[in-house]
């Protein structure tokens, strides 16, 4: 079987390259797909003891949604540079790991699909079953010509399973972690969405994430972030990060922390700009013009500077009295579930 190359394939083998000995890198994966292997790359930069906080980006599990790759790329590309001379970014490494899976889909990415080669949607993959109004844009085992297929029940595909892996080893033996997920093409707002998928109830961190979107909403009174719990939207089978919170709270040691969060870009909006765009295969979920690909790489790094810096300091949201937690998690029902 040959290798494959395609073009965020090799601005990240570039990136790697640029990177030299401040990153570390492995391939975690090799997919194949018609006599072709597709690489999964892990590049984690930063200090690589146990104990530190890690912040980890993850991008293309849906394939069509390339510009959460995209982004990734442009923020790793950015961090290439600021190694050679920034010495606060560097001090803020020397405590804290930060890891890139940007291609976590690569075969969807390269043939322009929402699933993997074998048709499976790799955000419908896990074994969790949601509850209540579920439809078939929530996840099916009928047939994977049709999108939304969960695909095998007592296996999930080697592309989860490598992220799952990544998430095990990098988040879970941290005291103290936040994934952050990149996808597109919901609505015209950027969203930030948090657990659950499968279930309209809080999870077991909605004060800490409650306490971290008042921290942000007071740094940055303007963003442009709606903050919502992912069934607000939807209620969906497998999600991913909802069968990784519920297995790390099964395991939970120490008070560790687990946040994973999701970065909906709102593609509408670039559709109602460029309405022909609708006729493209990428334009539903992908910025076509050039410019506006520009600015969508570089609006979102306001938003990975905080949560990394939230990581390094985490008294104000973290460390939490009862009386705190209580009052946290009475304006997280009064907001978000009530």
């Amino acid at each position: 079987m040959n290798g494959i190359k395609f073009a965020e394939l090799e601005q990240l083998e570039r990136i790697i390259e640029q990177l030299g000995d401040h990153a570390h890198t492995e391939v975690i994966e090799q997919i194949s797909y018609k006599n072709k292997e597709f690489p999964i790359h892990c590049i984690s930069i930063g200090s690589s003891r146990p104990d530190v906080p890690v912040l980890a980006f993850f991008g293309g599990i849906h394939g069509l949604e390339k510009i959460g790759s995209e982004v990734i790329l442009s923020y790793m590309q950015t961090i290439s540079q600021l190694l050679d001379w920034d010495e606060e970014f560097l001090a803020r490494l020397e405590y804290s790991r930060l890891v890139f899976v940007p291609l976590v889909n690569p075969v969807g990415v390269y043939i322009g699909t929402r699933s993997n080669g074998n048709g499976v949607d790799l955000m419908r993959n896990s074994p969790i079953e949601g509850v209540g109004d579920t439809r078939i844009y929530s996840g099916h085992r009928l047939s994977p010509h049709l999108p939304w297929y969960r695909g095998d029940q007592d296996t999930m595909e080697k592309e989860a399973q490598a992220l799952c892996r990544v998430v095990e080893k990098h988040l879970f033996n941290s005291p103290l972690s936040i994934a952050l997920d990149l996808h597109s093409g919901f609505g015209i707002r950027d969203r930030l969405w948090f657990p659950y998928a499968y279930r309209k109830t809080p999870f077991n961190f909605i004060a800490e994430t409650m306490a971290l979107k008042e921290l942000f909403d007071r740094c940055y009174q303007h963003h442009i972030y709606k903050i919502e719990p992912t069934c607000h939207e939807y209620v969906i089978s497998g999600d991913l990060w909802d069968y990784l919170l519920d297995d790390f709270v099964q395991r939970l040691v120490n008070q560790r922390l687990f946040l994973p969060l999701t970065l909906e870009m709102g593609s509408w909006l670039w559709l109602r700009k460029s309405p022909t765009h609708l006729f493209s295969r990428h334009g539903f979920f992908h910025p076509l013009l050039p410019h506006r690909q520009q600015r969508i790489y570089r609006r979102h790094f306001s938003l990975f500077d905080f949560l990394h810096r939230s990581l390094l300091s985490p008294q104000k949201w973290t460390q939490l009295t009862e009386e705190q937690r209580l009052s946290l998690t009475q304006k997280a029902n009064a907001l978000w579930y009530e």
